[in-house]
């Protein structure tokens, strides 16, 4: 399970150090992703192919269907942790994500999310109105 927030810095090369509680997970391998909310996502092998999977049972003559697996798949980059513990972001996708030399990386249950510290904080604070949050999950069993 991908859990807290952290802050790394990105290195001039487009590398970003993985919060070592999260390195484990990914021995076997990552996925770097775009994903919702303006952020990139980094998956399990387990979980990218559990995604995958559950893409494919989408019906192909459904448009959103299509357009989110365009969305998701064609700008993802398989990869691995260097000796470091460093993921490799390729360029189009810091630039997708607005990243620069920071970045924060939050854990989101089976993945790990990466943001641009600009677009996580009012994200963020936005989590913190208690009578939004309420709002926002009624209706989700929660």
């Amino acid at each position: 399970m991908f859990t807290g927030e952290y802050r790394h810095s990105v290195d001039d090369k487009g590398r970003l150090a993985v919060p070592s509680r999260f390195r484990a997970q990914l021995d076997a391998g990552l996925v770097v992703s775009r994903w919702l909310d303006d952020c990139l996502a980094i998956h399990t092998r387990d979980g990218w192919d559990a995604l995958a999977a559950k893409v494919a049972e989408l019906p192909i003559t459904d448009a959103n269907a299509r357009r989110f697996s365009r969305f998701i798949f064609a700008g993802a980059s398989e990869t691995t942790l260097d000796g470091q513990g460093r993921v490799l972001i390729p360029g189009y996708l810091r630039e997708t994500a607005g990243l620069a030399a920071e970045a924060v990386v939050v854990g989101s249950r089976d993945h790990a999310e990466i943001w641009a510290p600009a677009r996580w904080e009012p994200y963020r604070r936005s989590l913190e109105d208690p009578a939004a949050l309420a709002e926002a999950i009624e209706g989700l069993g929660i």
